[in-house]
């Protein structure tokens, strides 16, 4: 286990733009998600950790299944995937939070998790790995509570090799029905929760990715969704994201 105590330094980098489709929602800046984030870390297990614990396992079940080692969790949040991975998997985890992260290391030393590299303080849409650092990316939960998703999908793949794995697990908006009329209703309190009950997969994904990304419920009650998006073998760059 190395560096599981190192945080990621603060500064932003800058470059072109990046062309987003509007989502029927509000931005979340990080000041707010780090604020609701500082105000959950204490009970985030109790409370979510249950709700949670089918999409996660799922989502580790599948990374479990992938080819290669190296593994990037975005959105570690308190560490309760960590367990979970196999132990030939090297995992690095990132979230915005501090707060969230403390209670992570707590668990990685309690538990002598042995194949934990790093968990570093990081924004996800601005991560400053190198190029195809990794072989799969994990995003758990985190889609609904950027500022920018399509940012977030594009950084995802630069650090992501060629013939590698993006991996989602989410809640999207419904399509319908008395679920569809809740998250609506419940988006007004998007700041206070720190993530949007409105989210559409249409605002991460684009039409060439939607169409061939792997779309599964899971379930029990088909809350959540694992999105597996092969990433595609192409020569060249990914360029790096706008701030």
């Amino acid at each position: 286990m190395s560096n599981v105590l190192q945080d990621a330094p603060a500064e932003a980098e800058s470059a072109g733009s990046l062309a987003c489709a509007p989502a029927p929602r509000s931005a979340l800046d990080a000041e707010a998600v780090k604020a609701a984030y500082r105000r959950w870390a204490g009970v985030y297990d109790a409370v979510f950790g249950g709700v949670s614990a089918f999409g996660r396992k799922r989502a580790v079940a599948a990374v479990n299944g992938l080819p290669g080692s190296a593994v990037l969790e975005v959105g570690v949040g308190t560490g309760l995937a960590l367990p979970h991975y196999r132990g030939d998997k090297r995992i690095t985890g990132i979230d915005l939070s501090g707060d969230m992260l403390d209670r992570a290391r707590q668990r990685v030393a309690r538990m002598n998790l042995r194949n934990i590299d790093a968990l570093l303080e990081m924004d996800a849409e601005d991560t400053r790995f190198a190029d195809g650092s990794f072989d799969i990316a994990v995003a758990m939960f985190v889609a609904s509570v950027v500022p920018n998703p399509r940012r977030l999908l594009a950084e995802l793949k630069r650090v992501v090799r060629p013939g590698g794995h993006i991996l989602f697990v989410n809640h999207f908006l419904a399509t319908g029905g008395v679920r569809l009329a809740v998250e609506r209703g419940m988006a007004r309190a998007s700041h206070s929760l720190g993530w949007h009950p409105d989210f559409a997969m249409e605002a991460l994904l684009p039409p060439d990715d939607l169409a061939r990304a792997i779309i599964a419920p899971v379930p029990p009650a088909g809350l959540f969704t694992l999105v597996t998006l092969p990433r595609l073998e192409t020569p060249g760059r990914i360029a790096r994201p706008a701030a």
